[in-house]
């Protein structure tokens, strides 16, 4: 009976130390992943923040040896989806995948259902998308200069449109014209394809509007590519220069795509992402799918995504102070 009871007490013992062991592992994230992971996507189908996170799906949950089942929650610029990821659990079985809006809308949104740079750790960029000026072909300026000369000389003729209200594009826009002291009006569209099928047909001579929505236009002869938003040029349009080079000063708007997880996520787990990451955007074919779409994959540490949130929040709210940007 004795010993019965001693082997008894053992097993209980063994089973408490194992029951800490697994809490303990759950805790710290040492035993992640061990169950599916949601990406939540805050744009609908089809879209590019979509489509970019689709192409690295496929290899990211081999590698993490999970399911990755994305679950678009568009709406409301982004918020309502943003919103769902800021209020799940911190575990790392929520991962939030947006574009550069994430640190665009809280300096033009009066209000938001979630802290941009205290409820998330950052886990990785993934791919970069510059914006491209372009001009109808009947615009006479062929460059930045001339469009700026034009605009000097004949304050508010010249106007530029974007994908609407505090897109990129629209930001573009404004910086442009903060740099540069020059009077444009900005013509906000609901999408990318309204607005370049206006500029071809000569309604409104520039449009700022990222890479895919009229890289075959440009590609055929039928608009005029000036310059890209960041400051190196675009391996999709090689001869097409930035607008430093052009000789816009301090300019630079990246429409970048990124994940996100819950504050106060395990670091394991937020490491585990992140390495899964890294080794997918290093693969040649998915380097080649994410260039197919204009853009260019980037990975790096957690650190490298951090340091980017802290200056666009900056960047952006001193932007939309100045150019008197709001969105109701």
């Amino acid at each position: 009976m004795k010993r019965y009871a001693t082997l008894l007490q053992v097993g209980l013992l063994a089973a408490a130390a194992l029951s800490t062991s697994l809490a303990t592992q759950a805790q710290n994230g040492s035993d992640y992943p061990n169950r599916p992971i949601k990406l939540v996507v805050p744009y609908p189908p089809g879209g590019g923040t979509d489509v970019i996170a689709r192409i690295v799906q496929e290899r990211f949950q081999n590698l993490l040896g999970q399911p990755v089942v994305i679950e678009n929650r568009g709406g409301a610029a982004g918020s309502i989806g943003t919103e769902i990821a800021a209020k799940s659990a911190p575990d790392g079985y929520t991962v939030l995948f947006t574009l550069s809006s994430h640190t665009i809308n809280p300096s033009i949104y009066q209000k938001l259902p979630f802290d941009t740079a205290k409820d998330f750790e950052p886990v990785a960029m993934v791919a970069s998308l510059p914006q491209i000026l372009v001009a109808n072909m009947q615009f006479a300026p062929n460059n930045v200069a001339e469009a700026v000369a034009l605009a000097k000389a004949k304050p508010g003729t010249v106007s530029f449109a974007s994908v609407g209200n505090g897109s990129p594009g629209h930001l573009a826009g404004e910086l442009l014209k903060l740099r540069t002291g020059t009077q444009m009006s900005h013509i906000p569209y609901r999408g990318g394809g309204p607005a370049v099928n206006d500029v071809l047909g000569g309604q409104v001579p520039l449009l700022w509007v990222s890479i895919p929505a009229a890289a075959q236009f440009v590609k055929a002869g039928k608009l005029k590519g000036l310059a890209v938003s960041t400051v190196k040029r675009s391996a999709a349009f090689p001869d097409v220069p930035t607008m430093q080079e052009a000789g816009i000063a301090d300019f630079e708007v990246d429409s970048w795509y990124a994940m996100f997880v819950p504050a106060r996520t395990p670091k394991a787990a937020i490491d585990k992402l992140n390495k899964a990451i890294n080794a997918v955007l290093r693969e040649p074919d998915i380097r080649d799918k994410l260039l197919a779409q204009g853009s260019e994959g980037v990975g790096g540490p957690p650190e490298a995504l951090g340091k980017v949130v802290d200056l666009e929040l900056v960047r952006w709210s001193k932007l939309a102070k100045e150019a008197s940007i709001k969105v109701d």
